[in-house]
């Protein structure tokens, strides 16, 4: 479903703005991510997080413009792999966030 250009374009661009808006999520919604969470690393935790939140956030998106579409199958693992394409700026983003 997600070979279509302008869906894949689309996606992308939905997940780059998530990216954008995390340090500011960061700093006001985890200032003691090791204290509340109880968690070891927290790249590693945020990073779990954010791929869920965008995940959850990108499906919701794909359901909402391809619902007067014929055929709304949506594969999660198709949209995990979008995600992880961004995984370098998506781990940058969270590293900066919380240093």
């Amino acid at each position: 479903m997600l070979q279509d250009s302008s869906i894949r374009r689309s996606l992308d661009q939905y997940i780059q703005r998530r990216i954008q808006e995390i340090p500011t999520e960061i700093k006001q919604t985890f200032p003691a991510i090791k204290q509340i969470w109880k968690c070891e690393n927290e790249l590693d935790f945020l990073y779990g997080y954010y791929v869920g939140k965008i995940e959850e956030g990108a499906l919701h998106y794909l359901l909402k413009a391809t619902r007067a579409s014929a055929g709304g199958y949506v594969d999660t693992f198709e949209i995990r792999g979008i995600i992880e394409t961004h995984k370098r700026d998506l781990q940058n983003t969270i590293k900066s966030a919380i240093n």
